[in-house]
Order: structure tokens, then C-alpha cells, then sequence
């Protein structure tokens, strides 16, 4: 009887799990067949000019300002969140009270909605620091809300390496520094470089709180204090106007295709460096 009731609980959860995998899969092949339908007819040589105009309501000034945002966000919380994971986990005692503190923050930031974000940045960057509205006012803060998560994720990659890559790169006569730089960050790169891949999809997805920093200007960013537009919030900026419906899922198209090309090329990178 106990047997045919585990079996029969074993049935049920599997069962369970397919029918869910299988809803969530159909709602993303969903989306995807929708924005494409309604997108595809609207991509024209006119969305890829480099000045924006009413009339061509070109993606390319937003396209070139999405990479630039993502490429400093990253620069500016990669190192931070990588750096201070490896001293929480290789040069700071396991149970210290430090770091259980520093992880209750990381945690806490984690939930915090991404428009309060947006009013810090306003407030510090924006105003406080003089920035205005900017590339930069608009990189610091996201940096500031995708840190908690590099951070996490790299901790949690490096604790999952066994104690005995480290036992034995100190046996051979390695130290310390070299043993985490040539033995453990390597065997991690998988796990962090999925936390980077998290970490822009957050970037490429932000609105909230890059309008209070970044600011909605149509034209290309010409450097750090100028402001400027994400796809997403080009988009957004799209949808509020009923004449471009057509236009903002052309945009959905390429930011999605966008997603995939970064996706695509962070596993590439994480396979390399693997194997190496």
C-alpha cells in the first residue's frame, strides 16, 4: 500500500510538472508569435535612420543608447559585485556576522521596486550630484539595482566549488589570490556569467527608473551627461501614443532580438571559458 501511494505521488508530481513546463513554455511561445505577427510588417529601412523624426520614428538613436547603458551599467557592477563576493566567501570566516549582514542587504535591495530606485537617482545623481538627466545618472543607478543580484548569484556560484580545487591548488604552493583568479573563478564562470545574463536582461527591460534619471530624448546620447532613451522606454513612449501601435512592436522585435543575441553570446563566452 505504501509503495503503490509513493508511486501514485510520484505519478501526480511528475504529471504536475510537465502540464506547468508545458503551460509556461506555450505562454512564452505565445508572446514571442505575437510580437513578431504584430511587429514583423512594421520593420522598415526608415526605423533604422540614424536621426529620430516624427516621421520615421527611428529605433537606432535608442538602439545605440540601449548598448551604451548596458555596457557601463555592467562596467560599473560587475567588478563591484564579483570583487566583493570573492571576499565574502574566500577571505572572510563561514558564519561571520558581517557577512550575514551584507547578504540581509543584498537580499533587501533585491525586492526593492525599481521606481524607488528611480526617485534615489533623481534625488543623488540627478540633482544632488548635478549630473541631470544623463547616461551616466541612468548607468549608476541601474548598476545600483542589478548589483545585489551579480553579487549573489557570483557568491553562490563560488560557494558551489568543492573545498578540494582550493586544498589542492594550496598543496602544489599556490596562494591564496592565485588560487581564486586561476582555480575557482574559472570553474565559476558559468554560474556568474548567468547572473550577468539576468542582470542585462533587468537593464534592457528598465522604464521606471530610467525615466527619472536617463530622461526620454528621442536623439542619440553624445556622451555621458546627455540624455537619451532605452528601447524599452522608446517603446514605452510608443505604446502612449496610439498612431505608432504598429512601430512599438517593431521595437519589441529587435529588443527581443536583441535578448536572444546577448543570451546567445554570454553562453558562447561561458563554454570558452569552461573549456579553457
Amino acid at each position: 500500500m505504501r509503495l503503490s501511494k509513493r508511486k501514485i505521488s510520484d505519478m501526480f508530481l511528475k504529471s504536475l510538472t510537465w502540464i506547468l513546463s508545458a503551460l509556461t513554455f506555450s505562454v512564452l511561445v505565445f508572446i514571442i508569435i505575437h510580437v513578431l505577427v504584430k511587429g514583423i510588417p512594421y520593420i522598415k529601412s526608415s526605423l533604422f535612420e540614424l536621426e529620430y523624426t516624427p516621421d520615421n520614428v527611428s529605433l537606432l538613436p535608442s538602439l545605440i543608447t540601449t548598448v551604451m547603458i548596458v555596457a557601463l551599467s555592467l562596467l560599473i557592477a560587475v567588478p563591484l559585485g564579483v570583487f566583493s563576493a570573492i571576499y565574502l566567501v574566500e577571505y572572510t570566516r563561514r558564519g561571520n556576522r558581517f557577512v550575514k549582514l551584507v547578504r540581509a542587504m543584498a537580499e533587501t535591495l533585491s525586492g526593492i521596486p525599481s521606481i524607488i530606485y528611480g526617485l534615489f537617482g533623481s534625488l543623488f545623481f540627478v540633482t544632488q550630484l548635478g549630473w541631470g538627466y544623463s547616461l551616466l545618472a541612468g548607468s549608476f543607478t541601474l548598476s545600483i539595482m542589478v548589483l545585489p543580484l551579480i553579487m549573489r548569484t557570483t557568491e553562490e556560484s563560488l560557494k558551489a566549488i568543492p573545498d578540494a580545487y582550493r586544498e589542492g591548488s594550496f598543496g602544489l604552493g599556490a596562494g591564496r589570490l592565485r588560487t581564486v583568479f586561476r582555480i575557482v573563478l574559472p570553474a565559476a564562470a558559468p554560474g556568474i556569467l548567468a547572473g550577468i545574463i539576468l542582470s542585462i536582461g533587468r537593464i534592457v527591460g528598465e522604464t521606471a527608473a530610467l525615466i527619472y534619471t536617463l530622461g526620454s530624448a528621442s536623439k542619440m546620447t553624445t556622451g555621458f551627461f546627455s540624455s537619451g532613451r532605452t528601447l524599452s522606454l522608446h517603446m514605452y513612449v510608443l505604446t502612449s501614443n496610439a498612431l505608432y501601435e504598429g512601430q512599438a512592436y517593431a521595437t519589441a522585435v529587435v529588443l527581443l532580438a536583441l535578448v536572444i543575441g546577448i543570451n546567445a553570446l554570454s553562453a558562447y563566452l561561458a563554454r570558452r571559458i569552461q573549456n579553457n
